[in-house]
Formats: structure tokens, sequence, C-alpha cells
């Protein structure tokens, strides 16, 4: 039901993530098709009825986190048909979100990653090694988000004030400082990319052997492929990458404002929760130290 003109509203108008824009579009066209299976037209759909499809979810294994990002794109779903005069109720506003357990960002110690990014035999000579060396060290060096790597391009370094430009969620554009190692290794890797002589039209900085732009299946294969040399730990994933760069901010003093500014946060609420990070941290520390723990 207008799922395509939804769609186009959330490209063009809000400017979604194409990341963002594959999920919402699952989770509307999974809960239209729903209903078809059920026999029950999308104009009988209350919130009772609505209650029970994310029952059926919750039944299923879905996590609170996963149901709750169903509901919000439902959310929006309904928002947008009433915005555009094309169905009147909204059964969502009579659905609250379901409670989820905290956690914890999971990381990976900042001794162990100096360790891998430092070791001169890890990472072969040859472009793709570089080139896999260069999606560690900007994951963890500037905590930039897999999308936002993704769509890096070359011309968002700049080599004199050494920094990069990074364009976030919702367009939003922040300045990340660079650290000299990295400034050289970008240097390097353009270096071997042009000798390689590649077909890249997108002028993405990350590509693939061919030329063409990365994707998210080959920043994930090399992120758990190097991690694996390093850590046990089940997760690892590109946002582990940036959760170990807040963190260990954070336990060299950073001000919590400006780590939030760092990873883009649209608030202070989403780069608190590194704090109990720290605070496990220091409780860790006190167990092992104090002469009465």
């Amino acid at each position: 039901m207008y799922v395509e003109r939804f769609m186009s509203f959330l490209r063009f108008e809000k400017h979604y993530s194409e990341h963002t824009l594959k999920a919402y579009e699952k989770d509307v066209r999974s809960y239209l098709q729903f209903w078809v299976a059920e026999q029950i037209s999308f104009e009988e759909v209350g919130h009772k009825q609505l209650r029970y499809y994310l029952s059926i979810l919750m039944d299923s294994g879905l996590e609170a986190s996963s149901i709750n990002r169903i509901l919000s794109s439902l959310r929006t779903y309904y928002k947008f048909l009433q915005r555009e005069s094309l169905y009147g109720a909204n059964p969502t506003l009579l659905v609250k979100a379901l409670k989820k357990p905290k956690k914890l960002p999971v990381v990976i110690q900042e001794d162990k990653l100096n360790q891998l990014l430092d070791h001169d035999h890890i990472f072969q000579d040859n472009f793709e090694g570089q080139r896999d060396r260069l999606i560690i060290e900007l994951l963890f060096g500037t905590g930039m988000r897999l999308t936002e790597l993704i769509q890096l391009q070359e011309k968002d370094i700049d080599y004199y004030n050494q920094t990069i430009r990074i364009l976030g969620k919702r367009n939003k554009e922040r300045i990340v400082p660079m650290l000299p190692h990295l400034k050289l290794l970008i240097e390097q890797y353009l270096k071997l990319k042009k000798i390689e002589n590649l077909d890249n039209n997108s002028l993405t900085l990350v590509v693939t052997i061919k030329g063409k732009q990365a994707y998210p299946k080959l920043i994930y294969q090399v992120v758990i492929r190097y991690l694996s040399l390093i850590t046990s730990q089940q997760k690892k994933s590109p946002h582990v990458l940036r959760h170990s760069f807040a963190t260990a901010l954070l336990n060299k003093g950073a001000d919590l404002n400006a780590i939030k500014e760092l990873l883009g946060h649209a608030n202070l609420v989403a780069t608190q929760v590194y704090t109990h990070n720290s605070v496990e941290r220091l409780k860790s520390i006190y167990k092992q130290a104090h002469p009465k723990a």
C-alpha cells in the first residue's frame, strides 16, 4: 500500500541512508504481507492487531531492539500515510516500545588493537593488504560508521590540516582529526591504488581489488579476519571498532562532549553509554589492586 511512494519520501525528502531504506522497506512489506496471509484487510488493522503482530515477532525469537526498530518503521509509515491523506488511523500511537535490557558496548582492548596495527608482518605490502590495514585504521582511528567509511571519498581527506570530513546520518557533516601515521598510511595506499591503475569511477577512498566502491560484506570480512587474530570474543564488527575508539578516548580522559562530536551523535545520551564501560574497567582494576578486595 503506497510502499514505493513511501520509500521515495524517505529517500528524497528525509535523505535516509541506503542501509536504513532497505530496513524500512523490509519491515513495511513484511507487515503488509502478514495481513494478506491472515486474510485481514489493511483497514481492519488496529492497535490490538498490531500488538498481535509484534507478539508473533517476539515468539519467533526476535530481540526487543529489533522489534522496536520494526515498530519505529511502522510508525513512520503510518505518519507518512496520514501526512499524504492516504489513510486516517495510526494504530502505532497506542503501542509502546518494548523495554530492552541495557547492554554495554563490546570493545577490543586498546593494547590488542595496537599490537595488530603495529605488527610489521600481519598486513601484506600489496594493494589489498594495505587497503585492509587502512580499513582497520580508519574505523579505530576515527570512530566512523560502516556506511561512512564506504562513502568516504579521496577529496574528503585534508592533508594540510590533517583532518577527515565525514558525511554522517541525515547528511550531517563532521570533521575529525587525522593522526600523522594515518595520513602517511593513506598516502601510501593511494600510491598503490594509482599503480594498480584501477577503474574507480566512484572516487571513493576504499575500493575492491577491481576498483569498485567497497560494500558492507567486504568491510565485515576484513574486520572479522583481522580481529580474529587478536581476540576470541564472538562479536567482531566495524561497530565494535567504533565502540573501541570511543572507550579508548574516554579511558585516556577525553571530554564526553568532545567524544560526542567525534562520533557524530545527535545528543549526549547516546555517548554516555561508554561511561559504563569505563566504570566496569575501574571496578576490575579495583578488585585486582585493593588489598581487601
